[in-house]
C-alpha cells in the first residue's frame, strides 16, 4: 500500500467492495469501522478461545439446571412470568445458545470475561466477514479464517435437535427490523451462511393468525415453524398490537412454550443472557458448590466478582449494569468508596434490576481515525457458535462501551522468515 495515502482514501479503499454486507461502516453519518489493524500475538488468540470454549460448558451447566429449577429461581434471574414457560423449554442441553457473544476485557489480572450477549448478539458480520476481508487488506494473518462454516454447522444442528423433539421445521423465517440497516442485514448475512431454504421478513411484518406465527408475504400469511429473530425475548414480552393492544409477544411465547414454535436463539439462550446469571455462577463459586474444581478455576480465572448486592462498599471499585442491557446502557462505575466516576447518558434500561460487578481497567491502545489519533479502550467479542470458540472481533471506545465505540479490525502480524542456504 503505498505510503503517501490519506487515511480517508485507505478508509474508502476498505470499506467500499464490502458494503453490499457490510452496510453500517458509518452510523448516521459517523465513522464506526475504523482504518487499521491492531495485532495481537497467537498465544492471546488461543487463550480467548480456550476461555470461550471453557465458560461455554459452565454456562451451559448452569442454565439447564436453571430451567429444571423453581419459577422464583428464574424470576430472581429477571426471567418475567409471562416468559418462564418458555424460558423452560429445553432443546439441547449441552449448547446454551447456537450463536453467542462473550465480551472479554485484557486487564493487569489477565483476560476476563464481563458479560455474555448468548441471546442476540450482534457484530457478527465483523467478525466472520469484515475481519478477514481487512486482515487480507493490510497483509495481517486472519483471526477468522473458514469460522464461517460454524454458523452453518450450528444451525443444521439445531434444526435436527428440533427434528428429534417433534417440531415441524419446514417453514423458517429469519427476522430483525426492516429499517435497522445493522440488524436487517445482520440477519440475512447469517441466513446466507446458514444454507437453509428460508426467508427475510422484516418484525413488523410478522401476525399471529389461527394460533400461529406467521409472515405476511405478498398479502398472503406464511405460517412459520423455525424463527431466527434478532429481536430479545424480554422486549417481545412486551409487544402488543398497535391497532387493538392485542398481547402478541406473550402469544408468541406462549406457542413457544406450547412446541409450536422452533426459535433460535433457543430459550436457553434468553435464561444465559441475564446478567444475574453471573452473580448466580460466583455465589456457587464463592460457596464451593455445584461445580468441579476445573470449573472453579476457570470461573475464578476468567470471571469478575460479580452479585445482586453492593459487596464492594469500602473495599473496591466496582460497576453496575442493568440484567438485560446492552451497548453499556445504564452502565455506571463507581470508586470503593461510592464516588460516581462515570455513568452512560442514554435513557434506556435505567428501570431495570442491577448487577454489580468488580472494577477492572481495559486495556488502552491507540488508533488511526478521521478525526486524528485517537486513545480508547479496547473490548473483545468472542464468539460462540454450537458450543465452540469461533471467530472474534475487537472495539474501541471510552471506559463505557456504548454504541458509539468503533469496530477495530484485528490480525495476527505475518512473521517473515529468512532462510540460509
Amino acid at each position: 500500500m503505498p505510503a503517501d495515502l490519506s487515511y480517508s482514501k485507505i478508509r474508502e479503499l476498505l470499506y467500499t467492495p464490502l458494503r453490499e454486507v457490510f452496510s453500517w461502516d458509518r452510523i448516521d453519518g459517523v465513522e464506526y469501522g475504523l482504518a487499521g489493524i491492531h495485532y495481537i500475538s497467537p498465544e492471546f488468540r488461543q487463550e480467548i478461545a480456550w476461555a470461550t470454549e471453557a465458560l461455554g460448558k459452565i454456562f451451559a451447566k448452569t442454565v439447564y439446571a436453571v430451567q429444571t429449577a423453581d419459577d422464583a429461581l428464574l424470576m430472581e434471574l429477571g426471567i418475567p412470568q409471562e416468559a418462564i414457560p418458555a424460558a423452560r423449554v429445553i432443546v439441547k442441553p449441552d449448547l446454551v445458545t447456537a450463536i453467542g457473544r462473550f465480551d472479554f476485557i485484557n486487564t493487569s489480572e489477565g483476560l476476563k470475561m464481563i458479560e455474555f450477549n448468548s441471546d442476540t448478539p450482534t457484530s457478527v458480520v465483523e467478525a466472520f466477514f469484515v475481519n478477514h476481508k481487512a486482515s487480507a487488506f493490510f497483509g495481517a494473518q486472519s483471526l477468522n479464517e473458514g469460522m464461517e462454516a460454524n454458523i452453518r454447522d450450528v444451525f443444521a444442528e439445531m434444526l435436527q435437535s428440533y427434528k428429534e423433539l417433534g417440531y415441524e421445521i419446514d417453514s423458517i423465517v429469519f427476522s430483525a427490523l426492516g429499517w435497522h440497516d445493522e440488524d436487517r442485514d445482520t440477519v440475512k448475512y447469517l441466513m446466507k451462511q446458514s444454507g437453509l431454504t428460508a426467508k427475510f421478513v422484516a418484525l413488523e411484518d410478522l401476525r399471529i393468525f389461527d394460533d400461529r406465527l406467521c409472515a405476511l408475504i405478498n398479502d398472503q400469511l406464511l405460517p412459520i415453524d423455525v424463527w431466527y429473530r434478532l429481536h430479545a425475548l424480554e422486549k417481545l414480552v412486551e409487544d402488543k398490537d398497535e391497532a387493538d393492544n392485542y398481547p402478541t409477544g406473550a402469544h408468541v411465547l406462549d406457542l413457544v412454550a406450547r412446541g409450536k414454535l422452533a426459535i433460535i436463539n433457543p430459550p436457553s439462550a434468553f435464561v444465559a443472557q441475564s446478567k444475574a446469571l453471573l452473580s448466580l455462577i460466583w455465589n456457587l463459586h464463592e460457596a464451593g458448590e455445584f461445580f468441579t474444581p476445573t470449573e472453579h478455576h476457570i470461573i475464578e480465572k476468567y470471571m469478575l466478582p460479580t452479585y445482586m448486592e453492593n459487596q464492594f462498599q469500602d473495599k473496591a471499585a466496582y460497576v453496575t449494569k442493568p440484567i438485560f442491557g446492552r451497548e453499556g446502557g445504564a452502565v455506571c462505575l463507581y470508586e470503593s468508596n461510592g464516588e460516581l466516576v462515570e455513568k452512560d447518558n442514554d435513557s434506556c434500561y435505567w428501570e431495570q434490576p442491577m448487577v454489580f460487578q468488580k472494577r477492572v481497567e481495559m486495556e488502552e491502545v491507540e488508533c488511526n481515525t478521521e478525526h486524528g489519533l485517537f486513545r480508547g479502550r479496547l473490548l473483545w467479542g468472542s464468539f460462540l457458535v454450537g458450543g465452540k470458540a469461533s471467530a472474534i472481533s475487537a472495539r474501541i471506545g471510552g471506559r463505557i462501551t456504548g454504541n458509539l465505540a468503533c469496530y477495530l479490525p484485528t490480525g495476527v502480524k505475518q512473521v517473515e522468515r529468512s532462510y540460509r542456504e
